[in-house]
């Protein structure tokens, strides 16, 4: 979750994606035809399949691509786009340069984004979907009825990361039951000489979670819907007063002193070493805390609960690292076995993959590895009752974070930060050419 496109850019790359970047011979109604699904062990010898990945998710196909390449005498080549990944993912389809599969994030604006009907292939009757949990099988990677991504991890949550040790040692036996506890829990251990919050201004990602959380019930009863059609703003009271409730903890100094300074490092070494008590985070944060610590300690340490307003609700969010996508490249032969490759992914090779990746298992048929942290395990059970995030839901994605994060600094107010994402919003979805804008 590290990597945020900037706006401006992606509106020009949004533009011309919309445009008609597509290849010339793909008609538009062809893109809801189901696709056929090979054999997942069919001779692919001669084939030469690339996928394309960030930094943080080149490693991941490692295991499987052996494991497929052994098995169909195909060769996998995994090329790393460099930071930010998708901006520049954007830039080379849009200027007709495709691989055959790429980590995205599977959202329906990310999807809009990327122009999923002219460049993807859909994934209609994926043979693995029914072997999802259920609560997991249309969560994402859906546009317009449409599936165009094939889930592989579980999908990022944002919530509330807490030091076990720190809740015990101040007589807190259960994590509170929703926001006002939340904040009363907070004001107690601050008047007890903790710092409750724990807030990474400087590398400004994770600012806005703070601000989604509290949506999630608003987010239920149909918000994103109602900004997507311009009949709700981000200037009007739900939102608006989310950012101002943040501003306001953050004045009363439930968070680190540094506030302004501190770093996606800073909070994972703080929040493990007891110097703060919560941090507001989702699931890239806990690799932090893995790359720090081993599975036991965690275990003893590190505990994890959602909040939304009227209760423990998450708010989950996929990211690019979560999800692979197929391309239209105009060769039948790569496109099938692209398709292939997923369908070995996410079938018979899907035992090792989370094995080697020591990652949470989506299928009912496939048990997670022992060595998975229970609040990993946690955050994932999170996902049947949560609800989507601006991410997930909002037909595009301006730059809240980096608003927030201005207004840490102090250099804008909530009602600013309010008017500047909305401003930018409604600008992406025009040239989405969405109504009400």
């Amino acid at each position: 979750m590290r990597r945020y496109r900037s706006w401006a850019a992606v509106l020009v790359t949004l533009t011309a994606l919309v445009a008609g970047c597509a290849d010339p011979g793909v008609e538009p109604s062809a893109s809801n035809a189901p696709a056929s699904w090979p054999d997942p062990k069919s001779d692919l010898t001669g084939t030469t399949l690339t996928i394309w990945a960030a930094q943080n998710s080149n490693k991941v196909p490692e295991a499987v691509a052996a494991a497929f390449e052994k098995a169909t005498g195909a060769r996998i080549e995994v090329v790393t786009i460099p930071d930010p990944y998708e901006q520049g993912v954007q830039t080379k389809v849009a200027s007709g340069d495709k691989p055959d599969l790429a980590f995205w994030q599977p959202t329906a604006s990310m999807l809009t984004a990327i122009n999923a009907p002219a460049n993807l292939q859909p994934l209609t009757d994926a043979p693995w979907v029914e072997k999802f949990e259920p609560a997991l099988r249309d969560i994402t990677g859906i546009l317009n009825g449409t599936r165009y991504a094939a889930l592989i991890t579980s999908p990022a949550v944002q919530g509330v990361y807490y030091n076990k040790k720190v809740f015990a040692e101040h007589g807190i036996d259960a994590p509170p039951k929703n926001w006002d506890e939340f904040v009363e829990l907070a004001r107690k251990l601050k008047a007890e000489g903790v710092t409750p919050f724990y807030e990474m201004g400087k590398d400004r990602w994770a600012t806005q979670w703070w601000v989604q959380v509290q949506l999630a019930d608003a987010a239920a009863d149909g918000l994103w819907d109602r900004v997507n059609s311009g009949a709700e703003k981000f200037t009007d009271p739900t939102i608006l007063g989310a950012i101002q409730q943040y501003k306001k903890l953050i004045d009363e100094g439930l968070f680190n002193d540094d506030i302004k300074t501190a770093t996606f490092e800073d909070q994972a070494d703080a929040l493990l070493a007891g110097e703060a008590a919560m941090v507001m985070q989702v699931n890239t944060f806990f690799g932090q805390l893995q790359a720090k610590a081993d599975t036991a300690e965690l275990n003893e340490t590190i505990g994890f609960f959602p909040i939304s307003p009227s209760g423990n609700v998450g708010t989950f969010i996929p990211d690019q690292s979560n999800a692979l996508v197929a391309f239209r490249t105009g060769d039948q032969k790569r496109e099938t076995a692209a398709r292939q490759l997923l369908a070995y992914w996410l079938g018979e090779g899907y035992p090792t993959f989370v094995q080697d990746r020591q990652t949470v298992s989506l299928r009912t048929d496939v048990p997670s590895p022992e060595q998975v942290p229970q609040a990993l395990l946690d955050v994932h059970e999170s996902l049947s009752t949560s609800v989507g995030s601006m991410q997930a839901l909002a037909i595009a994605n301006p730059d809240l974070y980096l608003n927030l994060a201005d207004m840490i600094q102090g250099t804008l107010t909530p009602e600013q930060v309010a008017r500047q994402t909305q401003d930018q919003f409604a600008q992406l979805a025009r040239a989405q050419g969405a109504e009400g804008f």
